[in-house]
């Protein structure tokens, strides 16, 4: 799997340089961005721009990483699809349960606004980051 990783002030800016999402490639992503949860920076923007195929349990696989991020406090945003991956994962039922955005910039906004989230409802509990 070819990768590249940017490290940004709030998250890692981690390019997918494959042109498939399979399954296995899916996996070895999944292992790559999951260390990132026991970082200080946990939040990932995953920006997709090489991929023109996405598998089932490729797409299903980033669904399931953005529930992992949001269980740990942390945000995992997915920025530069073609339109036609958006469609798959739309006929996929998946673009709702996903933070999709269509550019780096617009998926550091969300980065920025969960964090803001966060912080409000830590002080709203009581608890500390």
């Amino acid at each position: 799997m070819k990768v590249k990783i940017d490290t940004k002030e709030k998250f890692y800016a981690i390019t997918l340089m494959e042109p498939i999402l399979s399954a296995n490639i899916a996996a070895d992503l999944s292992q790559l961005v999951t260390k990132f949860l026991q970082q200080k920076i946990k939040n990932v923007v995953l920006k997709l721009s090489a991929l023109e195929t996405i598998e089932d349990k490729g797409a299903e696989e980033l669904a399931q990483l953005q529930q992992l991020f949001y269980e740990n406090n942390a945000s995992f945003v997915v920025c530069e699809l073609s339109r036609t991956l958006e469609d798959r994962l739309e006929e996929m039922e998946l673009m709702e349960v996903m933070n999709i955005t269509p550019t780096e910039s617009e998926a550091w906004d969300i980065v920025q606004m969960e964090e803001i989230e966060r912080e409000l409802l830590d002080e709203e509990t009581g608890e500390e980051s």
